[in-house]
């Protein structure tokens, strides 16, 4: 399950807001700047949850692969 939560650092820990993640679970981290912040449309929150869901299923492509496919396609 995806789930998406904001937070703050205080004293170099993050402070989740809203329902807590459990012991373990792993997460992803997005720090943006509070003066120029981010909004995103439900199609683009829709398309990132999707992309998460994929990479989840293991529905990527590793960084060396992907550097190579380019650097042959120069």
């Amino acid at each position: 399950m995806v789930k998406i939560a904001t937070g703050t650092v205080l004293h170099g820990q993050i402070v989740v807001e809203g329902e807590p993640f459990s012991e373990g679970e792993k997460v992803t981290i997005l720090g943006h700047d509070d003066q120029v912040g981010f909004r995103v449309s439900a199609e683009e929150k829709r398309l990132l949850l999707e992309s998460i869901a994929q990479a989840d299923r293991g529905e990527f492509v590793e960084t060396g692969d992907l550097l190579a496919e380019l650097d042959e396609s120069n």
